[in-house]
């Protein structure tokens, strides 16, 4: 099975059934369906969905990034928030619907380039390198044989001074392959240096990197 993900935390409030099989196309009908709906998981309306993202940028361990890549963009909320703070910004999901939402909320960016991936199996190796790659509320989705391929597939397109982000709902629901936390393990185990684990009853959020100095020490102060 190879899925990817809107970048919401929380469940839509009537989602469709999950699929009884974990094949791509199953998911890609579950997802397809489930975008028919504007915004299906709340992530411009409710405060969770906000409150979250800001968390999450705010524990990004650089204030500028030059090139990020955002798999699993979903509606375009956080790719949105993203461009803020990055050069450029390629989000990719493979719903097209998603895409579509995800376009007309940045539609007046010019620093955002999107495209359609099934990851971890497709993935921008021809994009080049990134420094900053964040892949929110995806790994609940994927199995651990694809988490560990997710994982060293970021690896692989991180740049010198990359950063990972990962960010997951720690509640179960019905299509939910692998928990939070095992997932983030996974993640723990492909070579780069932790700098945040922030753990809430909702959501857990982890950010790694290849400089495993804190932002004080980067910047010299101690």
């Amino acid at each position: 099975m190879t899925i990817s993900r809107s970048a919401s935390g929380s469940a839509p409030a009537a989602s469709p059934a999950s699929p009884a099989d974990r094949t791509p196309a199953a998911r890609q009908v579950y997802f397809d369906v489930l975008y028919r709906r504007r915004d299906p998981y709340g992530t411009r309306r409710r405060w969770y969905e906000r409150r979250k993202r800001r968390v999450l940028l705010d524990a990004l361990p650089r204030e500028r990034f030059v090139r990020a890549f955002e798999p699993a963009c979903g509606s375009g909320e956080l790719t949105f928030e993203l461009a803020s703070r990055c050069d450029q910004v390629l989000a990719s999901d493979f719903c097209g619907a998603a895409l579509a939402q995800a376009r007309q909320k940045v539609h007046a960016l010019h620093n955002v380039e999107f495209a359609g991936h099934c990851v971890p199996t497709q993935w921008p190796a021809a994009a080049g390198r990134f420094d900053l790659i964040v892949v929110s509320e995806l790994c609940s989705f994927l199995d651990a044989a694809e988490v560990a391929h997710l994982g060293q597939r970021c690896v692989a397109s991180l740049d010198a001074d990359g950063v990972l982000v990962a960010c997951d709902w720690r509640h179960p629901f019905d299509a939910r392959e692998l928990d939070a936390e095992a997932a983030h393990a996974l993640l723990d185990t492909i070579g780069l240096h932790r700098l945040v684990r922030h753990e809430e009853e909702d959501f857990l959020l982890t950010v790694w990197s290849r400089d495993g100095r804190s932002v004080a020490r980067q910047e010299g102060i101690v």
